[in-house]
This record gives C-alpha cells, structure tokens and sequence, in this order.
C-alpha cells in the first residue's frame, strides 16, 4: 500500500480537554447535524429515523450458544447490570438505551476457563428494535464471546460488558448484515484492575453501520486491545468511532483498524480518541489506522486524536494512512510467474494478515478471510453464504 498521509504523535503533553458530554436523557442532545463532530462524517439522511423514539418492533432475536460455566438470561432494566457500564455518548445511543424494555445477559462464572467460544446469533427482520446486550466476565474467568450480526432490519443497540478484576475477555462483532440494514450501536467496556479485554469489529455487510467502543478502566494494571477489520463496497457506510478512557494508573492499550474500499460510494470512518487523565501514571498506549483504497471514488476518513493530560507516561502514539494499492506490488509479484489476480489476492490478504491474526480463534480467521476473497471475487461462494455456512 501506498501511503498518502501519515502522523506520529509522541509524549508532548496537550492542554486539559473539554469532558467528553454524556448522559442516558436524550433530550439532553440536541438533533445529530453534520455541524457536530459527532455526526459529521455521517449520512443522516439514511439514519433519521433513529433521531425520535421508534416502534420498538421486536425485530431482532437472539440465541445464545454457551459452553458449562455461562449462564444467558433475559433481564429487566432494574437488574443492577442493566446500565451499569453504558454511558451514551450521543442521542441514538441514549434513545436506545431509554426506550429497551429489558436485556439479554451472558454472564461467565468467576474462575471459568472456557474450552469453546460463547456464540450469540443476532438475526435481524424487517421493522425497528431497540437492542441490548451485557456480557459480565467473572473474577479470573477465561472466555471468547462471538457476536454474530446478520439479517435486514433498523436496530440501535447499546452492549455492555463488565470485566472483572483478573478476568480475560475477547469479544469479536461480526457486522455481516443485509444491504439495506441500518446498525447504529454503542459497546461500552469497563477493565477492572490487571483485566484483559480485546474487542475485535468485523464489519462486512449492511447499509450503514456505526460502531462505537468505549472502554474506562475500573483499576490499575488492566490491558485493552481494539482490533477492526472492514470491507466497504458501493453505498456501504461503515463508522467506527473509539474512545480509550485512561483514569488509571499503569493500563495498557492498543489499537489497529484496517479498511478496505471498493466502490465509487463505498466509505469508511474511524475516529480514533484516547484521552490520558492526570491519574493515568505509566500509561502505555498506541493507536493505528490503515484504509487501501481499491477503487476510484471510494473515501476513507481518519482522525486519530491524542489528549495527555500527564507527563508521567511509558508511551503514547498514533498514527494513521489511506493509500491506493500498489502497483509495484503487483508488478513484483507478476514479475516472478504469479497471475495477476492471485497477486491481488495475495496483497489484500497481507493488507489484513496482521489483524486478523490477533483474533485469536483460528476458525474465524479463516471465515473472514474467505469471506473477503470472496467479496473480490477469487471464490465462487457468495460472501454471505461462505460466511454462515463455516460459521
């Protein structure tokens, strides 16, 4: 890939931010406009629908699939994990969060090392639903939890997930939804002391489709990981906007998200934002975003930010490009007897390997690497089918 733009960030503290505005009333937010950071990068006119309460339709359902040591459950809102962690960030997300009657609740024992991922199906149907997913990990428990989005439907949705002192949880979302889908969601984390949480986006299918993690670490020593793979094509809008909340001393965090673009109106978005809190001694983070370009009109926006708010740090960074693909690249590879269709394939793949490879459950990663073969075209399977069939 060809790099076009590329910034680094080093330890020079910034001056004190404004506090980042939340709140669970959505009449504090005034109606999302493109002159709000926000919701610039946005096509409102697709989403409108979700600025004002909606019919909650009950167009989604959920399964859960769950080794020993997991429980799954449907809560009301006056479960003590109802709401615990979300904190809405804007008005879709507070909508939500307001107007769901109850949640679904995956909860793993402390101490469960579990020997097989946690798989949780989100099917949608025709009509509007308010979603909301908690996803509690015990003390020193061990689990992968997959969620699984397909279906056509408009669903806004808040997921929470509670990560207790010593627990390790992976959490990978698969946006695999239907063209016409709109999926606006919030994924709120909170890492409790020596915590480890990795959440991976994979987002493949739907109309428009707004992710955003936010992770707070709830002790010290805890470890955060935000992995994101997208693939967009023609009037695909796929957002993923990050906030890495760092209150406590001596965490961790790490972030990589690579896009790909095909299409005169395929278009991603990743807004990058940690913010090191004057409590945050010997924070080490690092955020990264890389988009490839595979066709002529496709567009690709990125905004990493960084506000330090204390000196006494082991590190901080960001850096972030968008770049066509290379043709010297192919012309090496054709150079040395590989068909130049094979050697597309094989910088797209080494584009993504090095995501990819950090899911950490080796099924998946084969899944999406087919599914995005397939996508360009070098399978004979649909993308959706080789996706659901192996999954």
């Amino acid at each position: 890939m060809t790099s076009t733009t590329e910034r680094e960030v080093g330890l020079a503290p910034t001056g004190s931010p404004a506090e980042r505005f939340t709140s669970r009333d959505p009449d504090d937010f005034p109606a999302p406009s493109t002159s709000q950071e926000d919701w610039r990068f946005t096509p409102l006119a697709r989403i409108r629908q979700t600025f004002e309460p909606y019919e909650h339709a009950g167009s989604v359902s959920i399964t859960v699939d769950a080794p020993d040591g997991v429980s799954a459950d449907i809560v009301g809102r006056e479960h003590p994990l109802f709401g615990s962690v979300a904190q809405p960030a804007d008005r879709v997300a507070a909508l939500a969060l307001a107007h769901v009657p109850g949640g679904h609740l995956i909860d793993i024992e402390p101490d469960a090392q579990l020997d097989r991922p946690v798989v949780v199906d989100v099917l949608g149907k025709p009509g509007t639903n308010y979603n909301h997913l908690i996803i509690h990990a015990g003390r020193f428990s061990s689990a992968t939890v997959v969620l699984r989005h397909t279906g056509e439907t408009v669903d806004t949705a808040n997921v929470e997930f509670v990560v207790d002192d010593g627990a390790a949880l992976s959490v990978v979302t698969v946006q695999d939804w239907a063209p016409e889908t709109i999926h606006l969601t919030a994924h709120s984390a909170l890492v409790g002391r020596d915590a480890r949480f990795r959440h991976t986006s994979i987002t493949l299918g739907g109309g428009v489709v707004r992710v955003l993690p936010t992770v707070r670490f709830g002790g010290p020593g805890g470890h955060a990981e935000l992995l994101g793979v997208g693939f967009a094509e023609d009037h695909q809008h796929f957002e993923s906007r990050l906030f890495v909340d760092h209150g406590e001393p001596n965490c961790t965090s790490d972030v990589l998200y690579k896009n790909a673009l095909r299409g005169e109106s395929a278009r991603t978005v990743w807004i990058g934002d940690v913010r090191i809190r004057p409590t945050a001694l010997g924070t080490n983070t690092y955020e990264m975003n890389r988009n490839l370009l595979l066709s002529d009109g496709a567009r690709a926006d990125s905004v990493p930010n960084l506000e330090i708010e204390t000196g006494e740090i082991a590190g901080a960074g960001h850096a972030s490009a968008t770049g066509r693909f290379d043709d010297l690249q192919l012309f090496y590879l054709q150079a040395r007897g590989i068909p130049e269709d094979e050697a597309r394939r094989l910088v797209v793949r080494g584009f993504f390997a090095d995501v990819v490879e950090r899911i950490g459950v080796p099924e998946l990663e084969q899944q999406l690497m087919t599914a995005i073969e397939a996508r360009l075209g070098f399978t004979p399977e649909s993308a959706n089918s080789e996706w659901e069939n192996e999954a």
